[in-house]
């Protein structure tokens, strides 16, 4: 189809300016033109202005200007084409001819809209009706008010092979298969998609329905299951809800990127209307390009837990080569184990507004993943942290932005590891050996608090890296001393090994698990050893000594920070849910963070353990 200038321009002689902001933005007559507060950015005085005559408008405050069609792909965030086609039809006038091909085509998609716009009626009317009493009860557990399911076209799926089938028989089964809503199984005849599901509309920009995502009322698998591609429904190219977040970021100046549909669903019942989410995949290029287009900086609020974690750092390395200037993400870490639901249930809607106030930077996000990569304790690891920081400033397109990405990362790397000077102390007072910073007491009940909060995971594959390395052991005896207070064997174990170490420093692995096996710690010991269920170097027969010895050294400090964190972070959260207070909030907050990057650094210290092994094979 091809868009001349003089159809374009009829097209904008044809439409009411004022009328078309008019009905999302409040407008006052103001000689010959209408004037109100930019929809673009946050004021209390007006200086957007509408001129119909000159069919243009334009906002003195941050220089938003357009005509019609510009205000419908930057306020409404529809593309050029769909925006073109709604003013026309609004007009009433006819879009220019297109090919035979185009025309089928679109013949084609009309049909497929009103399969799934019909699709959507019969399952809100199953939801409302006797079918749908389970699925009710479903959302009243969830605290989703009647009002925000019809908000959101929200239905409900029974458990049949065949009604949705005969409810939409009219539109033949071969456009039903196309549509997604049906299954076909070569040999058998087609039966529905969705069966036993609380049914969610996905709607495209214009806000009509191409797709639906479905939720189970019970504990099955999978918990959501989504229609499959069609040629109205491309999954990573769609973000749900951005056909009411568009508007809303207008409003707000954000948008929000969060993990699924119930997500939004509940952020929008409490306020905040501009979240969207991926459809159960992580965001891609075109995802983010859309987003973009709303905002430069938008915000992903993914769950504080691993997968939401790795998902949130998977944006930010795809989100590189894309970046140029002004444009970027933004990252909102939730609590661990709450979603936004959770949040606002517990703290109200200022608790996740407060999170929204301070998010971390992707400079930040990626500065703080590559230094909690691997240990940085030898110039060849601090040499390994300068190529990956490297690396990934070179991965952006932009040459400015790469620039600047360059110069971060090595301010910051020479702010993390320049020489720390030792305080000034008069020469008669200085100790023998040159000044030490002091060491802090090590009580009896820190030493317990240490001791039941291990990971006994961890603990059993650290001991095995001290079995198979006993020289490693003289290094972290205050620790392991600590260890010992562990009930059970994995306790007594420790104690014998640390006991038959003091003994003889200089012991090697068959020594040791000789004495062990004497004294009655022969199948444990051997257990611990089966180096395949050990996913570190130090459990290995043939890893390198230098990464064994660096790879135990963090493995030993993650085992003892863990419990520390852990009871910080429960403390914390007891603070806050006795009496709120942002300062308990941000609390919470900075030890959620703490405990995830504790996660991250033992991720990391697994997969650097797997990358090293693969080289390995492919070296033999």
């Amino acid at each position: 189809m091809a868009l001349t200038p003089q159809f374009l321009d009829e097209l904008r002689g044809r439409t009411s300016l004022s009328a078309l902001v008019g009905k999302t933005t409040k407008l006052t007559k103001a000689g010959r033109e209408h004037k109100g507060c930019c929809p673009f950015h946050n004021e209390k005085t007006p200086s957007f202005y509408v001129n119909d005559d000159k069919g243009f408008y334009h906002c003195f405050g941050c220089s938003a200007h357009g005509d019609a069609i510009k205000w419908m792909t930057d306020q409404r965030g529809l593309p050029f084409m769909d925006a073109v086609k709604e003013l026309a039809q609004a007009a009433g006038m006819d879009m220019p001819a297109m090919d035979r091909q185009s025309a089928a085509k679109a013949e084609r998609a009309k049909g497929l809209h009103e399969v799934m716009s019909d699709a959507a009626d019969w399952f809100t009317e199953q939801l409302n009706g006797l079918p749908g009493t389970e699925a009710r009860a479903l959302l009243d557990r969830r605290g989703i008010r009647p009002e925000t399911a019809r908000a959101f076209g929200m239905g409900f799926a029974p458990d049949s092979r065949g009604k949705l089938k005969i409810a939409l028989k009219d539109y033949g089964d071969p456009m039903l298969v196309e549509s997604g809503m049906l299954i076909n199984v070569e040999g058998k005849d087609p039966y529905d998609r969705f069966r036993g599901r609380l049914m969610i509309p996905i709607r495209d920009p214009r806000g009509r329905t191409i797709a639906f995502g479905g939720r189970v009322l019970d504990g099955g698998e999978p918990k959501y299951l989504n229609s499959p591609d069609t040629p109205l429904f491309d999954k990573g190219r769609t973000l749900y809800n951005l056909d009411k977040a568009a508007p809303a970021s207008r409003k707000s100046g954000r948008v929000l990127v969060v993990e699924g549909y119930m997500d939004v669903i509940a952020l929008a019942q409490a306020g905040f209307g501009e979240a969207v989410a991926p459809l159960g995949t992580a965001l891609t290029e075109a995802q983010l390009e859309r987003l973009w287009r709303i905002v430069d900086v938008p915000l992903l609020c993914f769950d504080g837990d691993g997968a939401g974690q790795k998902a949130s750092l998977r944006a930010a390395h795809r989100a590189l080569p894309l970046l140029a200037p002004g444009r970027s993400l933004a990252f909102v870490t939730l609590p661990q184990g709450q979603d936004p639901d959770d949040l606002v249930r517990s703290g109200g809607p200022g608790a996740f507004e407060t999170l929204l106030k301070s998010p971390e930077q992707l400079v930040d996000r990626l500065w703080a993943s590559e230094v909690a990569a691997e240990a940085l304790d030898t110039p060849e690891q601090r040499a390994g942290l300068k190529r990956r920081l490297h690396e990934l400033a070179e991965g952006i397109a932009d040459p400015s932005v790469k620039q600047q990405y360059h110069s971060e990362f090595k301010n910051r790397f020479y702010e993390h590891f320049k020489p720390v000077r030792a305080p000034f102390v008069p020469r008669g007072e200085r100790p023998k050996g040159g000044w030490k910073p002091p060491t802090a007491p090590v009580t009896e009940d820190a030493k317990a608090f240490l001791a039941t909060g291990i990971d006994r995971v961890l603990a059993k594959a650290v001991l095995a890296g001290l079995i198979r390395h006993p020289v490693e052991i003289a290094r972290h005896m205050e620790v392991l001393g600590s260890l010992q207070m562990i009930d059970g064997a994995l306790g007594r174990l420790f104690e014998a090994v640390v006991d038959v170490a003091l003994e003889d420093q200089k012991l090697d692995s068959g020594r040791l698990l000789t004495i062990l096996a004497r004294s009655g710690f022969n199948s444990v010991a051997s257990d611990l050893l089966r180096a395949d269920t050990m996913p570190y170097s130090f459990t290995q027969t043939t890893a390198d000594p230098a990464r064994v010895r660096a790879d135990l050294d963090e493995a030993i400090a993650i085992m003892v920070a863990r419990p520390e964190v852990d009871a910080a972070l429960k403390q914390a959260t007891a603070a806050m849910q006795t009496h709120f207070t942002e300062d308990a909030f941000e609390r919470q907050v900075a030890m959620v963070r703490e405990k995830q990057a504790l996660e991250v650094r033992l991720a990391n210290l697994v997969q650097s353990n797997e990358d090293a092994r693969a080289l390995g094979t492919e070296g033999d």
